[in-house]
């Protein structure tokens, strides 16, 4: 065998020995999941925001009721200016300006420790769609899930619904 044709022979030996991973490489199943859409759509979503309001109502109509009573105090004082003698006048403001004090200071604290908790259950969420996602990869048997940062999925690949339908039955036990 000449030179030229070891040459041929060895290039169409790597090509079939290379055919059998092309082929493997083709049949990969790939997946999409709009996140997203999941955490947006999830049963569990709306549930951990319910929680939240239930749990930061109370405080949050103490802020309310605060408001209004700076508004009723700085209504009296635009009314009564005149009638009011210099001592009631000064206490009146004294205690108005105690009360923004005081509601700044409380609204600062409710969002702070709102943001915290709510950070707290979308975590949690996160955590579940990512577990159901791994799971229904592996129950259908799929080689590669994508997700944020994908250009383009068709409809073929996209197991959003998929996910959605599992949590929701997860959510119904």
């Amino acid at each position: 065998m000449n030179n030229q044709a070891r040459n041929y022979f060895a290039l169409a030996l790597v090509a079939l020995l290379a055919l059998p991973g092309l082929v493997q490489a083709a049949a990969l199943k790939i997946g999409y999941v709009n996140t997203v859409k999941v955490i947006e759509q999830a049963p569990q979503a709306k549930t951990a925001l319910e929680r939240l309001e239930k749990e930061f109502a109370p405080r949050d109509k103490k802020l309310v009721e605060k408001r209004e009573r700076i508004k009723i105090i700085e209504t009296e004082l635009e009314k009564n200016s005149l009638v009011l003698n210099d001592a009631e006048r000064r206490n009146k403001e004294r205690e108005l300006l105690g009360l923004k004090r005081d509601v700044r200071r409380a609204t600062q604290e409710f969002r702070e420790d709102y943001n915290l908790r709510r950070n707290e259950e979308l975590a949690a969420l996160q955590k579940l769609v990512y577990k159901t996602i791994v799971d229904l990869a592996k129950k259908k048997k799929f080689d590669l899930i994508l997700h944020e940062g994908t250009v383009y999925a068709s409809e073929q690949i996209d197991i959003t619904d998929q996910v959605l339908e599992s949590l929701r039955s997860k959510f119904a036990q």
